[in-house]
């Protein structure tokens, strides 16, 4: 995999001040959880070797985005077809009390590199059966910090994604700075973002599914917006990453272009401008050395829920409270 380097700090001799970040846009194993969750471990492994203490994946990478949707009318109600599909989608999903993210937390642990994971959890608290669009966060001890379930599917996802709920929106403590993250378009999601901006933001993690078009304003927007640091890392996908036992696989490839995803992973800076600019169609690991004084800089003049706030006027409720059907009361 390319390696590509960045750094972005001021004359500042403080070395904890200082975080080097990684982004690791690679294309999934499609539909493979194992085969995935190894391309990620390894990606993870050369962040780690390299001496990173954050890597970062797409939304959804593991096992991968349901691009068979918009490609095989996917809106035909009680189609076989799609149950089909639906259902190896399921049956690949990651169910984190099962333990299949274990082998990521040892090597982050190994490594002490903390790492944000896109995953499609099949949620054990609502029945096993639905899948959510889920960002992990596992700190540089191995330990799961949060589990953000993506509070709206977007599109054509709500064909196969049941929406999230509050539970997941929490920063992390990391060196100097505070760091966080959304998936895909709640990163347009003002309230969203403004709940993780509430608990000392400094560094936003958004991921995508893969697309220049969807990194390429927003992560400067939110960058000037937050006065953070912003890194947008997304998947990739192109026709000869699908497996040759993909369900309907003439048929996505009929109606599929060189890139169903073509990366655009990037990162800017408090100000705006950019510390990588967007990387399109390969895997690459990115790299960048990150510096909290910059942060500390650019809120001299703006702080969105700190001194340029008015929580007399305006204020947010968030409810964090892991959402299921049923609370179950027995007899001692």
């Amino acid at each position: 995999m390319e390696i590509l380097e960045a750094t972005h700090t001021t004359q500042s001799p403080a070395a904890s001040d200082k975080i080097k970040v990684a982004l690791a846009q690679i294309a999934p194993v499609w539909l493979k959880r194992e085969a995935t969750l190894q391309k990620v471990a390894d990606a993870v492994e050369l962040a780690g070797k390299q001496g990173c203490q954050l890597v970062t994946f797409g939304e959804a990478l593991v096992p991968g985005y349901p691009f068979w949707i918009e490609r095989t009318d996917g809106a035909r109600f009680n189609d076989p077809k799609q149950k089909a599909i639906y259902a190896e989608y399921l049956e690949q999903g990651v169910v984190i009390e099962d333990g299949h993210l274990d082998g990521i937390c040892a090597i982050a642990k190994k490594y002490s590199i903390a790492v944000y994971l896109g995953v499609m959890e099949r949620a054990a608290n609502r029945s096993g059966h639905s899948l959510y669009c889920t960002l992990v966060y596992i700190d540089q001890n191995g330990e799961i910090g949060s589990s953000h379930r993506k509070l709206q599917p977007t599109y054509e996802e709500r064909l196969a994604w049941a929406p999230g709920d509050g539970n997941g929106l929490r920063v992390h403590p990391l060196g100097r700075f505070t760091v966080g993250g959304l998936n895909c378009f709640e990163n347009w999601m003002p309230l969203s973002r403004a709940a993780l901006y509430a608990q000392g933001e400094d560094l936003h993690v958004a991921v995508w599914p893969g697309g220049l078009h969807n990194t390429e304003d927003t992560t400067r927007f939110v960058a000037k917006e937050s006065r953070s640091y912003v890194i947008s890392v997304s998947g990739l996908m192109r026709p000869s990453d699908f497996p040759q036992d993909t369900l309907e696989l003439a048929e996505i490839l009929e109606n599929s272009n060189d890139f169903l995803a073509n990366g655009g992973s990037c990162i800017s800076a408090p100000d705006g401008s950019w510390v990588v600019e967007p990387q399109v169609g390969k895997e690459v690991l990115i790299t960048a050395e990150l510096d909290h004084a910059v942060v500390r800089g650019e809120r001299q003049n703006f702080d969105p829920t700190g001194h340029y706030s008015r929580p007399d006027v305006t204020r947010l409720v968030v409810d964090r409270k892991r959402q299921q059907l049923a609370d179950f009361i027995d007899a001692e």
